[in-house]
């Protein structure tokens, strides 16, 4: 892994002329270094070759002079840089170098505005960060054990092939029917014997006529009182 590039303080002056004010010839860097010392030409010229060897800016020629870019976004040096500045003069304590630095000058109002901004944004990420170690605190809930395998199920036993069914022996021919043997011709019906003749009946014997009634005795008259 490269190591970061760390620009010198003359080098860094010349890189904030072309953040801020776009690609630059040698000429227009030097006359808008921020700390406005009295320098000759070569010694910028020789700060400009130095930062275009360590890859931080991009040469381009326009007719006759040499124009320089930007290679790396300010944000990426910058952020490098301060906390260098922040570590080795205030031993990392940003609520004093933000003072220090505000003294130094007096802002804008939309430096203001972009200031406080950036000082809620920052109070923001303070308050995520707090509630993540507030939760970080909480014991870790026990991860439940993990399910056994299954078995893996056995596979089946192949199904034994049924036996080819027996051809069914062909049905004996059924023995031809026999003959009914001809009905005998049923005897002649024997004539009935003529039947007797009844004998005549006896006639009956004529009744014997009744003997004539007795005439009744005259009945005797009633004694006399």
């Amino acid at each position: 892994m490269a190591r970061p590039i760390h620009p010198s303080n003359l080098e860094l002056q010349a890189l904030s002329v072309l953040w801020h004010d776009g690609p630059s010839t040698v000429s227009a860097v030097h006359e808008a270094l921020p700390d406005g010392k009295d320098r000759a030409y070569t010694t910028v010229l020789s700060v400009m070759q130095s930062l275009e060897r360590k890859k931080l800016v991009k040469r381009a020629r326009s007719g006759r002079a040499h124009v320089y870019t930007a290679a790396q976004a300010q944000e990426a040096i910058v952020q490098r840089a301060a906390q260098n500045f922040l570590t080795n003069t205030f031993g990392g304590r940003l609520s004093e170098a933000v003072l220090a630095i505000l003294s130094t000058g007096t802002l804008t109002p939309e430096e203001t505005t972009n200031i406080e901004r950036e000082l809620q944004r920052n109070k923001n990420m303070a308050a995520k960060k707090t509630a993540k170690k507030v939760v970080k605190k909480a014991p870790p809930a026990k991860k439940a054990a993990p399910a056994k395998k299954a078995a893996p199920a056995k596979k089946a036993a192949p199904a034994k092939k049924a036996a080819p069914a027996k051809k069914a022996a062909p049905a004996k021919k059924a023995a031809p029917a026999k003959k009914a043997a001809p009905a005998k011709k049923a005897a002649p019906a024997k004539k009935a014997a003529p039947a007797k003749k009844a004998a005549p009946a006896k006639k009956a014997a004529p009744a014997k006529k009744a003997a004539p009634a007795k005439k009744a005795a005259p009945a005797k008259k009633a004694a006399k009182k």
